[in-house]
């Protein structure tokens, strides 16, 4: 993954969120979107961090995709510009608007500029998607909860003999099989 002065570092499963002074924010999506439903009240309790966290995150991905997106707007422009105005420097002679657009394309600047748009695009939808792993995880937690209340994770109280309860059922089944309805014969 590239790395930039400011930015988001993808690597595996974390996303760190840095400045120009290094990582201040390291997030470990893929752990923070599990649930230890052992600990479903310890899992509670870090859903609303784990929100503003995503939500920072989500806000400095976007942030960052705005300022390449700028970026890549001002190069364009300024190359643009340069073209027209210095035609013979690109092989062009009396340049049209497409042979503008074509002599920008192929300018190392202007490469380099749409590459790191396109990463940080990237990352912005990455942090996204992380985003709603964190809020879905949220709805799931709710839905534990529910069955919590309703015991479904309680083990029952009397130990049950499958062995017996096989044993049981094949003999009703046998008993069935050897009571023959009669019916009456229409006349």
């Amino acid at each position: 993954m590239k790395h930039t002065q400011t930015g988001i570092i993808q690597h595996n499963h974390s996303i760190k969120l840095t400045n120009k002074g290094g990582y201040y924010m390291a997030i470990d999506y893929e752990h923070d979107a599990s649930i230890d439903e052992t600990a479903l009240d310890v899992e509670w309790l870090r859903q609303p961090m784990l929100m503003i966290r995503y939500g920072k995150l989500t806000a400095k991905a976007k942030l960052d995709a705005d300022h390449a997106k700028e970026t890549l707007d001002f190069v364009k422009a300024e190359i643009s510009n340069d073209v027209r105005l210095n035609p013979v420097a690109y092989n062009l002679g009396k340049p049209s608007i497409p042979m503008v657009a074509d002599a920008v394309l192929m300018q190392q600047e202007y490469k380099t500029a749409m590459a790191d748009y396109l990463q940080k695009k990237y990352e912005f939808d990455l942090v996204i998607n992380a985003m709603k792993a964190i809020d879905q995880k949220k709805t799931a937690l709710e839905n534990l909860v529910r069955l919590h209340g309703q015991q479904y994770f309680a083990g029952p109280s009397v130990p049950r003999d499958l062995s017996k309860e096989w044993e049981a059922d094949e003999k009703r089944k046998l008993t069935n099989k050897s009571i023959k309805l009669r019916r009456k014969k229409k006349v």
